[in-house]
């Protein structure tokens, strides 16, 4: 299991996976949709199963605002909990015995998240109420009388283990963090706490703290990637997976007693994490398969996998069970569509679909599936990514296209449904989602290969993706720019300052352009990661921030020549705003066309619906204008620099 996808990153959901790309598509008509359709999806996320089976607690965002929600369990109308219009709330889970539900909610994006106990009264209580401390929910008690939770609330740099009592919500501390190693699990009895240390971005060390006599045993012996992921019923033996020895994460056994290790599954892939159900009967196993979650629900007893209900072309994409196991949610779809949620009963092999959540006004027909490429970069490295082609292009009708980057450094392009990217490829965009080397999922090699080379072999994956499009019978290769959302903004800039010929536009989502700034104003949260950070990027406190300062493009803000749109969020605490107003202020004095859309109530990635249409909206009215408006200006008409010009003194 890798730590790189580090505090940077936006989880950028989006695609289906096949082999190749054919060219037997055949180009035809699609009605185009308005932003407004798209973002008419529902997203719905979480599912926690009521005590009594009756009911799932969810979080949606029909309203606009993630608010939270009651459904039942064999599916009907979604009945409203809370009612917010600013602030988005999210589900914990419903309590173990009675109806009381655990809600989380932050301050508009800032990330200081805390926890809401919804009473039965309907009456919403912060139980977690320290000004400025940030909480999460980490389980309940074997005995269903209280609830785990971390809290940095007496150390802001690191989160220690407290136990909440669920009568009066008074708290106890557990495990007093004073050497910054990172909380990763519990055996039920409360004697056994794995321990995780960061020593680079890729790997890291195990532990384990035995509460009882004090003693802490370090679990791996070799430098390697390790993830905890649960402990067996009977609190005998602990599980996790590690990539020694290997390009790829498996799951091992570890006995408490004796100190003994067992391989229990291995692929081809990452295993991205494995967990038992509440009595154990089942273990659940999810694989990084190609971008694509591949779930194994597997009888705990003989290791074996059950037979799941079949989708056909969809994917089961997460799954959660009722605490007698009796009951399963899972989460359903695809790159070209949203995923609904459905509920399944394991003794009646009863099957419910919960939710039906794309826009009745489109027609998923018009929606593109995805297909991995992969295609060789300057030095031969093999780089994988995904392609979304239009409907309507053809040789005859070429399209323009934009190269997507991922956030991170270290993430991933997945698959899955991305309303933002199907609107662009719906209007005419083929979007080519390029994981360059140091992204996840592809082995520690390639992981690993872009240490301390970002903004430069990490960029030239990027230009060797868009040679790669324009070489496509289907596409115009004289209209091809570039995108991305915090580290994937960062490639924006970089591609525009220092490949400045290399694209026709950029789009610039919350990107880092300041490395030595962002570096330096990390939140006192990530402590625990800071030096592997350094380690990967460089420390802007030695002799790296010279090449810190080289690699930052608000330094070399003259380079830029082509069409930029810049989309900030003022609450961001990973990439503060100064760097989105310097960025923009920097290139406006090039002459250069820039737009900029700034939102108040908003973080590190766009969560309010509202936004995610402006947002979306200027994104595609600014590729209309300057990536598909290719005709010269007639006589009479202002020259390009003149119009450049008299746009940027108006902005």
């Amino acid at each position: 299991m890798k730590t790189k996808i580090l505090g940077l990153c936006v989880a950028v959901m989006l695609f289906s996976c096949k082999d190749d790309v054919t060219k037997t598509d055949v180009a035809r008509e699609v009605k185009q949709y308005t932003i407004e359709q798209f973002m008419d999806n529902e997203a719905i996320g979480g599912g926690s199963f009521s005590h009594d089976n009756s009911q799932l607690l969810v979080s949606s965002n029909r309203s606009g605002i993630y608010n939270v929600y009651t459904v039942s369990t064999k599916g009907g109308e979604m009945t409203a909990i809370t009612q917010s219009d600013s602030t988005s709330i999210f589900a914990d889970a419903f309590f173990p015995e009675d109806n009381r539900m655990l809600l989380n909610a932050d301050g508009n994006g800032d990330e200081i998240d805390h926890l809401f106990v919804r009473e039965l009264d309907g009456t919403i209580k912060d139980i977690t109420p320290e000004i400025g401390a940030k909480s999460s929910f980490y389980g309940w008690s074997k005995d269903k009388k209280s609830l785990y939770f971390g809290s940095n609330k007496r150390d802001p740099r690191f989160f220690d283990v407290y136990k909440m009592n669920l009568e009066d919500y008074s708290s106890e501390l557990l495990y007093k963090n004073e050497n910054g190693l990172d909380f990763s699990g519990m055996s039920s009895d409360e004697n056994f706490f794995a321990l995780s240390k960061v020593v680079n971005t890729n790997d890291s060390d195990l532990f384990i703290y035995n509460s009882k006599t004090g003693e802490q045993t370090k679990v791996n012996a070799n430098l390697s990637a390790n993830s905890a992921e649960d402990f067996s019923v009977d609190n005998s033996t602990f599980y996790y997976t590690t990539d020694d020895g290997s390009e790829f994460a498996y799951l091992m056994s570890y006995d408490l007693a004796t100190g003994e290790k067992k391989t229990i599954v291995e692929k081809e892939w990452d295993i991205m994490g494995s967990g038992f159900t509440e009595d154990g009967k089942y273990m659940v196993v999810y694989v990084n398969e190609d971008g694509k979650n591949a779930i194994e629900v597997m009888d705990a007893k003989t290791m074996k996998p059950i037979d799941l209900p079949d989708f056909g072309d969809k994917s089961i994409t997460s799954v959660g069970f009722s605490r007698d196991e009796n009951w399963m949610r899972m989460y359903v779809g695809g790159s070209n569509t949203p995923s609904n949620l459905y509920t399944y009963n394991f003794e009646t092999k009863e099957q419910h679909q919960l939710s039906d959540v794309l826009n009745k006004d489109i027609n998923q027909e018009d929606l593109v599936t995805a297909k991995v490429i992969r295609y060789p970069s300057f030095d031969g490295t093999t780089i994988p990514a995904i392609y979304y082609l239009p409907h309507q292009a053809s040789a005859e009708n070429k399209v323009p296209a934009m190269v997507w980057v991922h956030g991170g450094p270290g993430g991933q392009t997945r698959q899955g449904f991305s309303s933002m990217i199907q609107y662009m490829v719906n209007h005419g965009y083929a979007v080519l989602a390029v994981n360059n080397r140091g992204s996840s999922g592809y082995g520690k090699t390639f992981y690993k290969m872009d240490d301390k080379n970002h903004g430069e072999k990490d960029l030239q994956d990027c230009v060797e993706g868009k040679n790669w499009l324009a070489e496509q019978a289907e596409i115009d290769g004289e209209k091809i720019g570039i995108i991305g959302g915090s580290y994937g903004g960062y490639m924006t800039m970089a591609a525009l300052t220092y490949t400045p010929e290399e694209f026709d536009v950029g789009v610039n989502l919350f990107g880092v352009t300041n490395w030595m700034r962002t570096l330096k104003s990390i939140p006192p949260y990530w402590e625990s990661f800071r030096e592997a950070l350094y380690d990967e990027l460089g420390d802007p406190f030695s002799a790296d921030s010279v090449r810190l300062k080289r690699i930052s493009p608000l330094f070399h803000t003259d380079k830029v020549t082509k069409p930029l749109i810049v989309l900030q969020g003022s609450q961001d605490p990973r990439v503060l705003q100064v760097e989105s107003d310097e960025i923009v202020a920097g290139v406006r004095k090039n002459g250069v066309p820039v737009e900029y859309v700034l939102f108040e109530d908003e973080g590190h990635g766009f969560v309010k619906k509202e936004n995610q249409i402006e947002a979306n909206t200027k994104v595609v009215e600014f590729l209309d204008k300057y990536l598909k408006n290719d005709a010269p200006p007639k006589d009479g008409d202002e020259t390009m620099k003149e119009k450049i010009e008299a746009e940027t003194e108006t902005e």
